[in-house]
């Protein structure tokens, strides 16, 4: 932060340190009739949801509905495109070579990588319009599994505070929701699992045991390793909860609430073992193993040594494979320890921030607390086990994202009460908390709208729309200069690549691609240069069709139409 702005925080802090009440007149009403609302704990839920969706659709104007530019997105929108055509997986296309892309199996069928759920999600928003469409309605789903699981642990205004930070925290400039990452899904199942916690142990009801095999039984289809983890220290302290309890009637508790978490996650993991078959063909081998195997030579966990490097078809991949995963993962202990500080100030940084950190400083309080000490530990188990996870990024964590505000909610219950010397200072620095992550909000949307994102994803798809404006279908060649950035990967295709409008192929050096084009014979063939700038669509033109002198890439252009 600027000098500037130091110096009026330092002065918002003094006025608040000598009067800690001020503004009263304004803050209590608005907090007394948000009490009132939250009371009604159902409303206070759908209308979280209902608030996820409109804040963001309101947003569009500043952020437009993201256009994919992760290797890891493209993965996903083919699991959607896949499932919305009413599949599991596609069959292997002989041309496979010249298609082979970042996280997309080719063999022993064309599919994604990733679990099915999200992929799912994303299906559900291409049915109704675009794919978009579903990461905003699981990013909704979110919010509203947070307030519920905040409701089963805190009461009901803190709740609904809680729910408004994992709103304005994840819900609105997070790629859960600006991309097609689907973490969202990962996250609403970690709050059904912990919501049910305390339902399930104090009420013992069918309903709660359901939700929370629901919950696992998504965390196992979107995140199945971050999700175990999660799952074992809850799983451990029902046991324990219910082998000290002798007088309970067993029966009724395995009827009511044994039986649904077997039965639920049981069922999820047949599916899950079928989806395993029809995609690698074996059940006890998910797409996600298998192309690790076949595509990686670093390790999945820190205490596993790497494989000889591998070797494949095309540049693009030595490079990403061999050069710079190896370089930026690293295989030492050294860089191992900088690898995890890395990637708990990136996970801290989108989960909490500076802002939602300062109620933190009532942790020694909190620690009184049984309940508490219970999230705190199952926190630090999960912690744990992701760091362990060589290859991690922030929303490999999802599933901890409702532990993490359940603690903060409770450090804001205790930062309310904290008094010094007789002044309720605590009041003040809660007040304060929640206004300056409204005004991060403002900040944000500001930032995004005088900073737009354009890069070569806008290109690819501007390219992608003449396409689809001009008549018949297409064939379009990629052509990489050798200062490519493996980043910006352009050859995605989609689910059925012989139906599509336009098929997306790799020039690979050395390889003659007369096959390909004999195969498609029936469209009309372009080629871009990727790395030019702007890149350019030419006709392509095969040799014996040019006149003497003329290059391969020659003929009409569809550029500036």
């Amino acid at each position: 932060m600027s000098p500037e702005v130091w110096l009026v925080l330092a002065a918002v802090l003094a006025v608040g340190w000598l009067a800690p009440q001020v503004g009263d007149g304004w803050f209590q009403p608005v907090e007394e009739a948000a009490a009132r609302f939250a009371t009604r704990k159902t409303l206070a839920i759908f209308s979280m949801g209902l608030a996820a969706i409109l804040t963001r659709l309101a947003l569009l104007p500043v952020l437009p509905v993201p256009i994919p530019a992760i290797h890891d997105e493209f993965s996903y929108l083919l699991a959607a495109d896949t499932f919305a055509h009413g599949r599991l997986t596609n069959p292997p296309h002989p041309m496979s070579v010249f298609f082979d892309t970042f996280h997309v199996l080719q063999h022993p069928t064309y599919a994604s990588k990733y679990p099915p759920a999200p992929g799912a999600v994303l299906a559900l928003g291409q049915i109704l319009g675009h794919p978009w469409i579903g990461s905003l309605l699981s990013m909704a789903g979110m919010c509203m599994a947070m307030t519920w699981m905040l409701q089963g642990w805190f009461p009901a205004p803190w709740a609904l505070l809680g729910g408004v930070f994992v709103l304005l925290q994840l819900g609105l400039f997070r790629h859960w929701v600006d991309g097609y990452f689907g973490g969202a899904v990962a996250a609403l199942g970690g709050a059904l699992v912990l919501g049910a916690f305390p339902r399930v142990v104090h009420f013992r009801r069918l309903r709660d045991a359901i939700l929370m095999g629901m919950g696992a039984a998504l965390l196992a289809s979107s995140r199945p390793v971050e999700g175990l983890i999660f799952c074992v220290p809850i799983a451990g302290a029902l046991a324990l909860e219910f082998l000290s309890k002798r007088k309970l009637s067993r029966a009724g508790t395995v009827r009511r609430v044994l039986l649904p978490l077997i039965l639920v996650p049981a069922a999820a993991l047949v599916f899950l073992g079928y989806y395993n078959w029809r995609v690698t063909e074996n059940a006890f081998l998910f797409p996600y193993v298998l192309y690790q195997r076949e595509y990686f030579s670093d390790p999945v966990f820190a205490w596993q040594k790497p494989n000889p490097p591998l070797h494949y078809a095309n540049q693009q991949f030595e490079v990403f494979f061999n050069v710079w995963h190896p370089t930026r993962y690293g295989r030492s202990w050294n860089e191992w320890e900088r690898r995890s500080w890395q990637t708990c100030q990136a996970w801290w940084y989108v989960f909490l921030g500076p802002i939602l950190s300062v109620p933190f400083v009532a942790l020694p309080w909190m620690l009184k607390g049984r309940r508490v000490r219970f999230l705190l530990v199952q926190f630090l188990v999960c912690a744990a086990g992701l760091l362990s996870v060589v290859w991690f990024q922030p929303h490999y964590a999802a599933p901890l994202a409702a532990t993490l505000f359940g603690l903060l909610v409770q450090a804001m219950r205790y930062l309310r009460r904290l008094e010094f010397r007789g002044r309720a200072v605590g009041i003040f620095l809660t007040r304060l908390v929640v206004i300056l992550v409204l005004d991060g909000v403002v900040v944000l949307a500001g930032h995004a709208r005088r900073y737009p994102v354009v890069g070569w994803n806008r290109d690819r798809a501007q390219l992608i729309e003449r396409l689809d404006a001009s008549p018949g279908r297409h064939l379009v060649l990629v052509h990489y200069s050798p200062e490519h950035n493996v980043h910006h990967e352009w050859v995605y295709n989609a689910a059925d690549i012989d139906r599509a409008k336009i098929v997306w192929a790799r020039e690979i050096p050395g390889r003659d691609w007369t096959t390909l084009l004999d195969y498609f014979k029936d469209r009309k063939i372009w080629m871009v240069g990727a790395d030019d700038s702007p890149p350019k669509l030419e006709e392509y033109r095969r040799p014996e069709q040019l006149l003497p002198g003329r290059a391969s890439r020659a003929g009409g252009s569809l550029n500036g139409q």
